[in-house]
């Protein structure tokens, strides 16, 4: 047995059979005590719920997201999804749960995956615009999961970070992204100024342009960021987010890693689309989308990104200074746009090729 980047690897026997993996420590330690909780909260009459999350797609086919936890039988999925703060991090996950995902007459079968989540892609006719699919789970009321299907001549895109993009957070700083997290009422939370009006005026300059929320947040909060999406008039799209705590081959999962891949995915599920990448200089936005537009230059539009002020750069664990500049990150051939604000990019943009 040797080790290998945090996992055990087998020897490969003699017969040429693969190598087995052994699942890292923690994710063993964490998905042992899931089991203990589910045995209990269902010896308790608790019982399954399915939250739905909006996926995407195009005609022929569409990415499904959910999650499947167990709650009190007197709990509905809208009581689950308004549910916030650290309380959203405390529901027992339902593991390998058969769930049927309905789209028209077809139906497809999938299992919830260590940590309660399906995300799965399944064929099925829905019509370019705003559809849905219908997920079951045995002893859950049906869920309605929107998904957001992208027309085929659709050429153009935005693809937004969420903390301190679009919503001031400070995620980056650990005390302050417990706070806000756990703690902080969803109602405190406050929108970039003019950043909402910014993107409507794209969407209505590119009718059928989508709208994908990539962040390294945990699923756990995709119901409270779409309440505040839809409260401070940002369009409607997908969130992209990830799944907080160990993975089978280490600690942590990676958050840059999820964008990165994410970016990926994007482009090679819809390769026709030149997308508008908007993001903030606190963090690593500005290296990640120089990697994908160095990597991608026929995927990518443009870059805007939003300037953090110097008290905003440091509670982001930023240096405010030349780290702005496109080309101390490489702009990757295309145009980078930067201001402090949603006004400041539309100013920007709004005479552009862009747009």
């Amino acid at each position: 047995m040797r080790k290998s980047g945090g996992q055990s690897v087998a020897s490969t026997p003699a017969g040429g059979q693969a190598p087995v993996v052994r699942m890292h420590r923690a994710a063993r330690v964490e998905d042992a005590f899931h089991e203990i909780i589910e045995r209990r909260l269902r010896n308790r009459g608790w019982r399954p719920v399915i939250t739905a999350y909006t996926g995407y797609g195009a005609p022929g086919w569409a990415r499904v997201m959910g999650r499947v936890v167990l709650t009190r039988g007197t709990r509905t999925a809208k009581q689950l999804e308004k549910v916030r703060g650290w309380r959203s991090f405390t529901n027992s996950p339902v593991n390998n749960a058969v769930v049927k995902i309905q789209i028209g007459d077809s139906i497809t079968e999938t299992r919830t995956d260590r940590s309660g989540y399906i995300d799965t892609r399944v064929k099925g006719d829905l019509e370019p615009g705003w559809g849905s699919v219908r997920l079951f789970t045995e002893g859950a009321a049906p869920a309605e999961a929107p998904i957001r299907v992208l027309d085929p001549e659709c050429r153009f895109g935005l693809i937004s970070d969420i903390d301190d993009t679009v919503m001031v957070t400070a995620l980056p700083r650990p005390l302050l992204a417990a706070w806000n997290t756990f703690v902080l009422d969803e109602h405190a939370r406050m929108a970039v100024p003019g950043m909402a009006v910014l993107y409507e005026r794209l969407v209505t300059a590119n009718a059928t342009a989508p709208v994908f929320y990539l962040s390294t947040g945990a699923w756990n909060v995709a119901p409270t960021l779409t309440r505040f999406l839809s409260r401070h008039l940002y369009p409607a799209g997908p969130l992209l987010l990830t799944d907080w705590g160990p993975t089978p081959d280490r600690w942590f999962r990676s958050g840059q890693e999820h964008k990165r891949s994410t970016l990926q995915r994007l482009s090679r599920e819809f390769p026709k689309i030149r997308w508008l990448l908007i993001g903030d200089d606190g963090q690593h936005d500005q290296e990640i989308y120089s990697e994908f537009a160095h990597a991608h230059p026929d995927n990518v539009a443009a870059v805007a990104i939003r300037q953090l002020s110097p008290t905003q750069s440091v509670l982001a664990g930023a240096i405010p200074g030349p780290s702005g500049d496109p080309e101390a990150v490489g702009s990757g051939g295309k145009t980078w746009f930067s201001a402090p604000d949603g006004a400041g990019l539309w100013s920007l943009l709004r005479d552009t090729d862009v747009v």
